[in-house]
């Protein structure tokens, strides 16, 4: 059996690797740009959903969100109705930066789909997401503190 766990994540490092050094123009590295861009599709997201949504335990996500806070990238905001909950939002200059990220989102997709057909890409999509799900299911086991039985 092919093992497709080890191409995904070639892919994935290699993709992080370019935009780790296409953004350090603008500030932004270690992988930054990704909870910079979810807080812009999500502003006031909390940061255990960001968490949740890019796949990272809390201290990561709290390391990260520091990083960009500290460099302006966003701010936390209290709710309005529950003052101990902050709220993840971007500032100007983060919201400046995002459209420049999605350009590279969307080039970095056009370059990794060339050759394929747009029914290949459909059924890639649809692949991908499948395995993802799989692996969800093993990652909220573990996160509780589970052990998974291999």
């Amino acid at each position: 059996m092919t093992d497709i766990l080890r191409e995904i994540g070639m892919i994935a490092r290699a993709l992080d690797s370019i935009s780790n050094i296409e953004f350090k123009e603008y500030d932004l590295t270690k992988g930054q740009y990704l909870y910079l861009v979810r807080i812009c599709e999500n502003p006031g997201i909390i940061q255990e959903k960001l968490a949740e949504m890019i796949k990272v335990d809390r201290t990561t996500a709290a390391r990260a969100i520091k990083k960009l806070e500290a460099k302006a990238f966003i701010q936390k905001t209290a709710d309005a109705d529950n003052k101990k909950i902050k709220k993840l939002m971007p500032t100007e200059k983060g919201e400046s930066i995002y459209p420049m990220i999605k350009k590279e989102n969307n080039y970095s997709n056009q370059v990794a789909l060339e050759g394929l057909s747009e029914k290949e890409a459909e059924t890639l999509v649809y692949l991908l997401e499948k395995v993802r799900k799989n692996i969800e299911v093993d990652w909220e086991f573990v996160k509780k503190g589970n052990k998974r039985p291999y």
